[in-house]
């Protein structure tokens, strides 16, 4: 069995930073009367000012390794340059994290690589800052190549300028949820707590994971969050996480009820019948835009026009509210429907262009 399959949700949890001895010890002795997988703490801090409390280094993997054994906690940490991992080893961690700010350089990813190569130890790899489901499918390859068998990834959100919607970064599920369509076969492990950055709605994002069949979630946890010396706002007590994990509604994929289980397939041709129609109006639609392209070109036109994309936005915004449909994400469709519409009518002007040329 998958050492990331061995329970579902397969929950990682403990403070941001590893602050005191008394703090670790304290945590992990509450965390291990809870059954959960693996326990976390920072000990190297990439912090994004100097002067910031960067992590206690030696000092906290001592901690570690001693509540590892007097707990029977195995442990992880993050590890950012090959003197972390041979430390972190040396200590006994159990399994160890890349954060996203890692992720984004695959040169640093490869090295952490090649530091690992052939040793049979879990790593979990952060998605990068930014929304690239290649870069953090890069970063996990690097060490399946190099013979690391159990690599996981980490959907802890994407950095915005802003954070309108609530988030302290973007969850924007699609590229996790395209992650695990290329790979279903990668254990995709949820961090509510960087995703909200507020407390108060990790059990929110933690229960959306698991209805978007995440297999773990890694989650924050301080016995006084507020006293917290790092990211106080998004750590929860140990009491806090149980309450979080017992109301947690973990469901299957598949359903042993062959009558659901017929509606389902039904449902799911005449969604799939839908999904072809669309696509064949789609398809209509591009063929008007290569008429409109060479109707432009005669009459010596612009393709892009401002007036006419306003009104689009404006009358397919109001369409879809009419619908009960989220007006934000017909025109995010529109958008791109809008922009290939606009790719082939330049690919029309630029064929008319190269005519004349030759």
């Amino acid at each position: 069995m998958s050492f990331y399959k061995s329970g579902r949700p397969f929950v990682i949890a403990g403070p941001c930073s590893a602050e005191t001895r008394d703090q670790v010890m304290e945590t992990a002795q509450a965390l291990s009367l809870m059954g959960i997988h693996l326990f976390r703490a920072g000990v190297w801090k990439p912090r994004t000012r100097p002067g910031s409390f960067e992590g206690n280094g030696i000092a906290a993997l001592k901690w570690l390794a001693e509540a590892k054994e007097l707990y029977n906690l195995p442990f992880t940490v993050e590890v950012a340059e090959q003197e972390h991992i041979e430390l972190a080893l040396k200590y006994g961690a159990d399994a160890l994290w890349v954060g996203a700010r890692t992720t984004v350089n695959p040169f640093q990813v490869q090295k952490l690589a090649d530091v690992l190569k052939g040793m049979n130890i879990p790593v979990m790899v952060k998605n990068p800052v930014n929304p690239d489901v290649d870069l953090w499918l890069g970063a996990i390859e690097r060490f399946e190549k190099n013979g690391i068998t159990e690599v996981a990834a980490i959907h802890r959100g994407f950095s915005g300028y802003s954070s309108a919607i609530g988030f302290r970064n973007q969850p924007n599920w699609p590229v996790p949820i395209e992650l695990k369509r290329r790979r279903p076969d990668i254990a995709l492990i949820c961090d509510p707590s960087h995703i909200t950055g507020k407390r108060d709605r990790i059990a929110e994002v933690a229960q959306k994971a698991m209805d978007m069949h995440f297999d773990g979630l890694m989650i924050e946890t301080h016995p006084r969050p507020t006293e917290a010396w790092t990211d106080a706002a998004q750590q929860v007590t140990p009491a806090a996480l149980k309450i979080i994990l017992d109301n947690l509604v973990v469901r299957d994929e598949f359903t042993r009820d062959m009558t659901s289980q017929v509606q389902l397939e039904y449902l799911r041709q005449v969604m799939d019948s839908l999904d072809d129609e669309i696509i064949d109006l789609i398809a209509k639609r591009m063929e008007m835009s290569e008429k409109m392209g060479d109707l432009k070109k005669a009459c010596n036109m612009t393709v892009y026009q401002p007036a006419r994309w306003r009104e689009i936005v404006e009358s397919r915004g109001v369409r879809a509210e009419m619908h009960h449909l989220s007006k934000e994400f017909i025109v995010e469709v529109y958008e791109k429907i809008h922009h290939e519409s606009i790719r082939k009518q330049l690919q029309v002007l630029e064929e008319a262009e190269n005519k004349i040329k030759n």
